[in-house]
C-alpha cells in the first residue's frame, strides 16, 4: 500500500527520482518494472506493472461505447523501469498531457501512484475544497 505526498522535481531529461520509501517496495514487488499512464483528471497514473496488468485487462474488456476511454488510459501506456539512481523517465508525450515542468508531486495512492504538477494539484484541492463534501460522502466519518 503507497500512501503519502512526496514533493519532487523532473531533471532536464523528464526523470523523476522515487524516493527510497516506496523505492524498496517497488524493487521488491515488481523489480522495479513500471507502467505510467494519462488520467483525465489531468495527472498521470504510475503502476507496479502487476497491478497495472489488471487493470488493463478489466479496460480491454470494456465496451466499444467506451472506446474513447480506453484510448485515454490504454493508448497512452508506457511501461518504465527505475534506472540505477531509482529514476522513472516520463515520456514527453505524458510530460505534456499533465502539463509536468518542474515541481510535481507524488500521491500514494494505495495500489498505485498519482504524479500531479505541483501547482495543478494544489489548484484541484483547492476547487475540491470550496466545493463542499460530496453527497456520496456525506455519511463517511473517521
Amino acid at each position: 500500500m503507497f500512501q503519502g505526498p512526496s514533493q519532487l522535481s523532473l531533471d532536464a531529461k523528464g526523470r523523476m527520482a522515487i524516493p527510497a520509501r516506496h523505492r524498496d517496495a517497488l524493487l521488491l514487488s515488481c523489480e522495479g518494472r513500471l507502467t505510467l499512464t494519462r488520467h483525465p483528471h489531468g495527472c498521470l497514473l504510475l503502476f507496479p506493472r502487476p497491478a497495472w496488468e489488471a487493470h488493463r485487462e478489466k479496460i480491454a474488456a470494456w465496451p466499444m461505447s467506451a472506446l474513447s476511454w480506453q484510448r485515454i488510459f490504454l493508448g497512452s501506456a508506457i511501461d518504465v523501469e527505475l534506472d540505477g539512481a531509482g529514476r522513472v523517465l516520463i515520456a514527453p508525450e505524458l510530460r505534456q498531457a499533465a502539463r509536468l515542468q518542474k515541481d510535481v508531486m507524488l500521491l500514494g495512492m494505495g495500489s498505485h501512484f498519482e504524479v500531479w504538477d505541483a501547482q495543478t494539484l494544489a489548484e484541484d484541492e483547492a476547487q475540491a475544497l470550496e466545493s463542499g463534501i460530496p453527497d456520496v460522502l456525506s455519511n463517511y466519518s473517521f
